[in-house]
């Protein structure tokens, strides 16, 4: 069983930056694209970014493209998620979460196809 664990969320003024983490265990770290998706209070969860397995190839929400920039280190079984600029609207708990379903050099922005999820972390943008 694939175990993710966020860290970094927390209170930050609007127009400074955050770095979030997820730190997987349990199996082969590099056999799973990686995502991070967000939940604000009464609404979906919206997916935010993705990465393939290798970290060759990202993508973005529309509403975080160029400010969010998501990383991975398969020797650290490590994915980040840097956000800069941040807006009051990036408010909401951020979840990390894992899918084995898209072909080796592929991602998923699909949340039914991630399998594998943390618990979140709050992220809280301040005016």
């Amino acid at each position: 069983q694939l175990q993710l664990v966020e860290s970094g969320g927390g209170l930050v003024q609007a127009g400074n930056s955050l770095r979030l983490s997820c730190t997987a265990s349990g199996r082969t770290f590099s056999d799973f694209a990686m995502g991070w998706f967000r939940q604000a209070l009464g609404k979906e969860r919206e997916f935010v970014a993705a990465i393939t397995r290798a970290g060759s190839i990202t993508r973005y929400g529309d509403s975080v493209k160029g400010r969010f920039t998501i990383s991975r280190d398969n020797a650290k079984n490590t994915v980040s998620l840097q956000m800069n600029s941040l807006k009051l609207e990036d408010t909401g708990v951020y979840y990390c979460a894992a899918t084995s379903a898209p072909p080796r050099y592929a991602l998923s922005t699909i949340r039914e196809e991630y399998l594998h999820w943390g618990q979140g972390t709050p992220v809280t943008v301040s005016s």
